[in-house]
């Protein structure tokens, strides 16, 4: 009886000491996790203090630093921009810092540039912002009148390069470009003329192939193309500086070139003018003469000419012969 007391008394003990002591150690604990996060808040504080510190000395010592002034834009030599321009484009504040330019920004905008093909930039310091353009090559002048792209030869007009993109003549590139010939396209709904991207024209491709055969065989020849267009669905149109109609197929162009340069420095050196040739043909190739009618090349020895065709026919027929020889 006296033991059952003694445990009894000894556990009522001990569960009152637990409640006795709980709370004491709750406020305990309480105050270690204040003073854990007192230290916590004074790191951090530490820690930004210290990361203020070195941003002011970064501000200092690079951005508000006249000596990390923007002072030079080497820009490489190119036809479509110059320094000023990029400025203006790329929004580029003259009198700020090296380090306050965007240089991903800078090469986004000339990229987007459609007479830029490609572009890239770089900060040398102190003062620098190195600049890398790559300009696009015109291989001629677009038109399309009824697109409204009527205008050719001008700032501003259209012009297509090499790869078959699309761009706006740029003020500097007019003067090297005024020379090339004109590709004339017909107007089409579904190969819609957007400057920067590739013209996906068949008749472009057509004509680019004979400019192309031209340019290989003659490296003078952008000085006397005026023009090429597709006559048809299975002919080319080439117009030259002084006036001649000359049609082309689609294909063999180098023949072709080759014949029509042939007839070229033969009506030269007999001192007249062809009107009209025809290129398709291998042999008895059709010419006309200027302000004459279309004549066959098999029909140049009818009987009884006059006097004044005799001349005429003779020329023709000499050229003709030359251009069967080769």
């Amino acid at each position: 009886m006296s033991n059952r007391r003694t445990h009894s008394s000894r556990r009522h003990s001990h569960v009152l000491e637990v409640h006795v002591m709980s709370p004491r150690l709750a406020w305990l604990k309480l105050l270690k996790f204040s003073a854990n996060l007192a230290k916590l808040a004074a790191i951090l504080a530490l820690a930004a203090g210290l990361g203020w510190g070195v941003w002011l000395g970064i501000q200092q010592a690079f951005y508000k630093n006249p000596d990390f002034r923007l002072q030079v834009i080497d820009l490489n030599p190119n036809p479509v921009i110059d320094e000023l321009s990029l400025a203006e484009i790329t929004g580029i504040d003259l009198t700020a810092s090296l380090f306050d330019i965007d240089v991903d920004a800078v090469v986004r905008k000339l990229k987007a540039r459609p007479e830029i093909a490609e572009a890239r930039a770089e900060r040398n310091l102190p003062g620098t912002l190195k600049v890398r353009v790559v300009a696009r090559s015109p291989r001629a002048w677009i038109c399309c009148a009824e697109t409204g792209l009527s205008q050719v030869r001008r700032i501003g007009a259209m012009l297509v390069d090499f790869g078959g993109i699309a761009y706006p003549c740029p003020e500097l590139q007019f003067e090297s470009a005024l020379k090339l010939p004109i590709i004339q396209l017909p107007a089409t709904v579904n190969h819609a003329i957007i400057a920067g991207q590739v013209l996906k024209c068949p008749e472009l491709i057509h004509c680019s192939r004979l400019l192309d055969a031209a340019c290989e065989a003659d490296a003078e020849a952008i000085h006397w193309i005026e023009s090429v267009k597709q006559a048809n669905g299975w002919s080319l149109l080439l117009v030259t500086r002084q006036g001649t109609a000359a049609t082309f197929a689609l294909g063999d162009h180098p023949r072709q070139i080759h014949s029509l340069r042939a007839a070229m420095d033969h009506a030269n050196q007999q001192g007249y003018s062809i009107d009209t040739i025809n290129l398709i043909p291998k042999r008895n190739i059709p010419i006309t003469v200027r302000n004459d009618t279309r004549i066959p090349a098999a029909a140049l020895r009818a009987v009884g000419p006059s006097t004044a065709e005799l001349g005429e026919n003779r020329r023709r027929s000499d050229l003709n012969t030359l251009l069967n020889r080769n």
